[in-house]
């Protein structure tokens, strides 16, 4: 695929997407960026969640992890769903109750404001690590299709595609976004239906004979209850699924966003549940991919590259296939990545000027002037950070999302579930430090579990001890009752 056809098809897709942007958000003030107005139809934010939780990661990731994992991610898929079950029915009602804007609004009504603006800090730094992450595997591909072949450096990469996030996202925010997410979600289901149909079609299987081929193959194991040191073990996977969601959805602003833009708290529990649902099964239809994928190489004689990252791109856009194969791809690609840099971008700017900055007594005005100039950091700071993972990345990109994960987000988790399962008061003032010691305490662990625990790896259940470190740190600062 040549990069002048790759730069036609990104053109025309953000074409669309600027169209439907400008549409959806020309009207929108604080309130409409924030939390849409609190007016979006749950099937519409359903439907469109589903193009915010599969990122470009997951497009690129998850076909070739199948030749390392198999089909183990289902068995964390499975305790996603499991995970949105619970926010659906413990958290959302609670955000509701409260009328948030900001959810970590809760930690400061609940403890105080240390642990709001402790809260709010990890968040930051979790969401800009994180997507800066997915956003990185998109330059990467680009630098390969586009860039490279134009002899543009990678730091002119990363500067266009993140003006391109802040340009459709600076006017309406969560009120544009619900709209341009249904574009990516219809875009990226297309693009992976229509890549399997392709290659299908090039191997000579029927429909019937494609489902026997993925099945048959020794790449679609899905369950592993046999060794409790593989990082694969379905109770690792699977708890760590649960938590992994309740985390990286349920308190995470970014997610939350677009369920608090919901009418009411049963519309916002319909559409968790029904994106939760949907969304197993189309990260099912990527791993069918993936067997795809390798069966074609196979059959082929190609070699497999290093990097499992590298197999789709390499398929899709290498000639193999007819040129709409390549287009499909790019569209998938750019569709399901700019949704989740996109999303980030609104809430951490959601985030950094409600809970950091704080905007309690402040006009309608100042708060508008004060979020524009927060929004176009927050596009800076995350262009630095992408640069900066490009130095350094060495392994898997979707490895490395929930590796970040584990860290940044298990201090979150402690503290919303000691506020929610206890009614005990603490010292505030000593939360950061408990939230500090616990990522230490975790890297600690994990460096030396092998040698602790008889050849024991963690994996991503390692946020699970990072949460309830945090809880026994909290349960040290409790309050004595005065009698």
């Amino acid at each position: 695929m040549t990069p002048v056809a790759v730069l036609i098809t990104i053109a025309s897709y953000f074409l669309i997407l600027f169209t439907i942007s400008y549409i959806a958000g020309r009207k929108a003030d604080n309130e409409g960026f924030f939390v849409g107005n609190r007016k979006s139809a749950w099937y519409v934010v359903a439907f469109a969640m589903i193009g915010s939780s599969i990122s470009g990661v997951t497009f690129v990731s998850v076909p070739g992890m199948v030749g390392i994992s198999n089909f183990s991610y289902l068995q964390m898929v499975l305790g996603f769903v499991t995970g949105q079950i619970i926010i659906a029915f413990v958290l959302i009602p609670l955000f509701y109750r409260m009328n948030l804007v900001s959810i970590y609004e809760y930690l400061e009504n609940r403890f105080g404001t240390s642990s709001y603006k402790t809260g709010a800090w990890f968040f930051f730094i979790s969401k800009i690590l994180g997507a800066a992450v997915r956003l990185y595997l998109v330059c990467l591909t680009l630098q390969l299709l586009v860039f490279e072949p134009f002899h543009m450096p990678f730091i002119m990469n990363v500067i266009l595609t993140v003006a391109l996030v802040w340009l459709y996202t600076f006017r309406g925010g969560v009120k544009s976004l619900i709209w341009t997410d249904s574009l990516k979600t219809f875009c990226l289901i297309v693009s992976v239906v229509l890549c399997i149909y392709y290659i299908s079609t090039d191997l000579k299987l029927s429909f019937t004979e494609m489902f026997s081929t993925v099945s048959d193959s020794a790449l679609s194991h899905m369950f592993f209850f046999d060794n409790v040191n593989d990082k694969r073990y379905f109770f690792k996977q699977f708890l760590a699924g649960v938590f992994t969601m309740i985390a990286m959805t349920g308190l995470d602003q970014d997610m939350m966003q677009r369920n608090l833009s919901c009418k009411n708290f049963k519309d916002s529990q319909k559409n968790m549940i029904t994106s939760g649902i949907s969304q197993f099964f189309i990260i099912l239809l990527f791993l069918m991919l993936g067997v795809l994928l390798y069966t074609f190489t196979s059959h082929q004689g190609i070699t497999n590259p290093a990097k499992s990252d590298e197999l789709f791109p390499m398929i899709a856009t290498g000639g193999y296939f007819p040129i709409i194969v390549g287009i499909l791809f790019i569209i998938g690609l750019i569709s399901s990545a700019y949704s989740a840099a996109g999303s980030a971008l609104t809430a951490l700017t959601t985030s950094f000027t409600v809970d950091i900055l704080g905007i309690k007594g402040k006009t309608e005005d100042t708060i508008r002037k004060t979020r524009k100039k927060v929004h176009v950091g927050m596009a800076i700071v995350m262009g630095i950070v992408i640069f900066i993972f490009n130095l350094l990345n060495n392994t898997s990109v979707i490895d490395a999302v929930y590796i970040l994960a584990s860290y940044t987000y298990g201090p979150i988790l402690g503290l919303f579930a000691f506020g929610i399962l206890t009614k005990r008061q603490v010292r505030d003032r000593y939360i950061p430090l408990v939230s500090i010691l616990s990522p230490i305490l975790c890297f600690i662990l994990q460096k030396n579990s092998e040698t602790w625990f008889h050849g024991y790896q963690f994996s991503y259940e390692l946020l699970i001890f990072n949460a309830l470190f945090t809880f026994i740190g909290l349960c040290f600062l409790i309050k004595k009752q005065l009698t």
